[in-house]
């Protein structure tokens, strides 16, 4: 057997532990899944937190700005982050996120228990300060992988962010939930209520920053003397404008994020709603999407990378999620839930894993962090807003939101469709000077 290199080494530890990393952002994504709507947009609920006077309408108002604290947060900061990566490295700017996620999720916890709605919004600006690490988690694959394989690396991504909505909404509805059977082995304790979740996540987050101080190497082998913008968020927004080769990339994630917030932030409380869905049936339809998204990820996307560049694959893919959105409007039960989700995840894994790897093959190897860094700001700022607007649009019908969603995911595949054409640097230096199938017409 072959000695395996410095750089094949360094693969083997990083990767595990940043895809650890990423699996527990999208854990603590997954566990608010099935809980804020029970606190915020679910009267009958024994948790609703709302005071005496809010009416129905108000509580969904407010939920939306809860989901949107986190990714404004993160629009605000994950810049700043990307460029301390690239200046002092990924392994400690790695490891104050983690820490800084800990902290939120207990705070988050506490708020709960004393029905603190101020701890609660003060806990998910905190934890989204601290907690745009996914674009270093990113960086660090990017320093790892070569060009030619960065689809494959980034369908992995997309396979922990499948996993974390799997295990997370599953694990949220069951450890906020007292005395459920657990596939009738035993049931959960008395004493299980909405706080669990986050205790249990607090205490994954230390164990991944243990992991990250002890046993993740350093990959950034080219640390710049850049000097800190505390103002990057915004003029990343510009900068994503006019970036050479992306930027009729970054308007297209900006709308595909976004009709999928729209989407993320009030479906729960459509199936709440219309379907009658309690916290453990919601629990259980968003782990269900997770597990045909890290099917997806895992076995469909590595071998369509193998046929078909990244950009070829998104003229359809973006298209396709947006539509697939809208089916889940037409349903009208559980059976319905159930055959469009295969379609939905196929569609949303290999977009999010192609639209990652286009960004990525895009940008020169030693501004990565930048570049993702960017991407990141555009990708938050696009969750931000929509999920804000929710409450409002919602007023309207709780449907309203994931048809609005649908919507502007399919603006922005046409939008990609129309207007994207590859670079003649990203052909000549990842695929051989190879013309465009969209030139050969």
């Amino acid at each position: 057997m072959a000695k395996k290199s410095g750089k094949e080494k360094t693969v083997d530890r990083a990767l595990p532990i940043v895809l650890f990393t990423i699996f527990l952002d999208l854990l603590g994504v997954g566990v608010l899944l099935p809980i804020i709507p029970q606190l915020l947009a679910n009267p009958s609920s024994h948790y609703y937190l709302l005071p005496a006077g809010w009416t129905f309408q108000g509580g969904l108002i407010l939920l939306g700005w809860l989901v949107a604290i986190y990714p404004l947060m993160q629009f605000l900061s994950t810049p700043i982050l990307g460029q301390l990566s690239d200046r002092f490295g990924r392994k400690p700017v790695l490891g104050f996120s983690i820490f800084g996620t800990a902290v939120g999720y207990i705070l988050f916890a506490i708020g709960i228990i004393t029905h603190n709605l101020p701890l609660l919004f003060f806990s998910r600006a905190l934890d989204g300060i601290t907690g745009g690490n996914l674009s270093v988690a990113q960086a660090v694959i990017a320093d790892v992988t070569p060009p030619k394989d960065r689809a494959k690396r980034f369908a992995l991504i997309g396979a922990a962010f499948g996993a974390g909505f799997v295990l997370g909404p599953y694990l949220g509805a069951k450890l906020a939930s007292p005395n459920i059977s657990f596939f009738g082995l035993f049931h959960t304790p008395h004493w299980f209520n909405p706080a669990t979740p986050f205790w249990f996540t607090a205490i994954l987050s230390f164990i991944n920053l243990s992991l990250i101080l002890l046993l993740l190497p350093e990959t950034n082998k080219q640390l710049q003397r850049v000097k800190i913008k505390l103002t990057k968020s915004l003029s990343n927004i510009f900068t994503a404008a006019s970036y050479p080769g992306l930027r009729t990339v970054f308007p297209t994630i900006f709308l595909f994020w976004g009709g999928f917030a729209f989407f993320q932030t009030f479906f729960q409380v459509v199936l709440i709603q219309k379907l009658h869905f309690s916290a453990n049936n919601i629990g259980d339809f968003f782990a269900y999407i997770g597990i045909w998204i890290a099917i997806v990820q895992a076995v469909i996307t590595p071998m369509l990378a193998k046929r078909f560049k990244p950009y070829n694959i998104l003229r359809f893919t973006f298209i396709g999620a947006g539509i697939s959105l809208l089916l889940y409007l037409t349903a009208t039960n559980t059976k319905d839930l159930l055959w469009i989700t295969p379609i939905f995840a196929f569609f949303l894994g290999n977009s999010i894993a192609n639209s990652l790897a286009l960004v990525s093959m895009t940008a020169d190897s030693h501004i990565q962090g930048e570049v993702l860094g960017i991407n990141a700001s555009v990708q938050s700022l696009a969750q931000a807003i929509p999920a804000a607007m929710s409450g409002y649009i919602a007023v309207i019908g709780v449907k309203t939101p994931v048809l609005v969603g649908g919507l502007t995911v399919i603006a922005g595949g046409i939008l990609f469709l129309l207007i994207y054409r590859p670079s003649k640097k990203l052909l000549h230096q990842h695929y051989g000077g190879e013309a465009p199938i969209a030139a050969a017409h």
